[in-house]
């Protein structure tokens, strides 16, 4: 006895056919993506996860932009530090040099025309040298808070208070001359007094600069580490997804031919029809 069969064949072939089409192409989309999370339900934990590493990422690279600027505002006073430091060796320089009698009253003449051209040009670096619109050396006080972390509270935070006064007066070289033997001795130790105050003031800036420099390894370091973290939870495996695309186009082509086999099934009915 033959009878017509219900195409419970036929709608389970077409099942199958759709999943793996489905996962197909869920594969080539990671693929063309990058990011296995192209379809975030298929993953929505782990999406969340990257999404908040991802987030980290971005903050600490803000944060390590804040930290590099601070560096640079550091270096900008300690090179103009560093040069007057210069400029005061070569002011006791002339000052030992003027003090002997091995040079003549016209010679010391010549050495106090560059002592005071010295004198004139350390002072105009204090009151010249700037980050940005802000004076670093000239005395005005201003306390700087550098974001350092990604989060909300002090712990975030390196504060540094710029105070520094390297003008010739405060150093007390302003006016000073060694046009002859008395005048110059007596330079010397108010240069040795000023240069104490900028090796001071450089320590100072020092200072903060090597705890910028940490701060600033230790967001390298976090941005490599969680960067990493998030590469491992979200790229896609290639290797795998390539596996995936090539399975589920094998496995399509079989379903086809399972699916015409089982639309074909009822055709001896019709046969004897015929």
């Amino acid at each position: 006895m033959l009878r017509v069969t219900p195409v419970t064949a036929s709608l389970m072939a077409q099942r199958y056919l759709g999943l793996t089409q489905r996962s197909t192409e869920k594969a080539m989309k990671d693929l063309a993506s990058g990011t296995r999370f192209s379809t975030p339900g298929s993953d929505a934990a782990g999406a969340a996860i990257a999404e908040q590493l991802h987030g980290q990422v971005r903050g600490q690279k803000a944060a390590l932009l804040n930290a590099d600027n601070a560096t640079s505002f550091i270096q900008v006073a300690e090179g103009a530090l560093n040069e007057q430091n210069n400029i005061l060796i070569r002011l006791r320089e002339l000052a030992v040099q003027a003090a002997s009698d091995t040079f003549s009253d016209q010679e010391r003449e010549y050495l106090n025309y560059e002592y005071t051209q010295l004198t004139e040009e350390l002072d105009r670096i204090a009151k010249t040298t700037t980050f940005g619109s802000t004076a670093l050396l000239d005395g005005r006080s201003k306390d700087y808070e550098f974001q350092v972390g990604t989060n909300a509270g002090d712990d975030n935070i390196i504060r540094y208070t710029s105070d520094t006064n390297t003008t010739a007066s405060e150093l007390g070289v302003e006016g000073g001359a060694v046009d002859t033997k008395r005048a110059a001795r007596n330079n010397l130790e108010d240069i040795d007094e000023a240069m104490a105050k900028v090796a001071s003031a450089r320590a100072k800036y020092g200072a903060i600069q090597s705890r910028l420099d940490s701060a600033t390894n230790n967001l390298a370091a976090g941005i490599e580490n969680l960067t990493a973290a998030h590469a491992r939870m979200s790229d896609t495996d290639v290797a795998q997804a390539v596996s995936e695309v090539r399975r589920g186009q094998i496995l399509q082509q079989y379903q086809a031919t399972v699916l015409a086999q089982a639309n074909s099934s009822n055709e001896a009915m019709l046969r004897l029809i015929a």
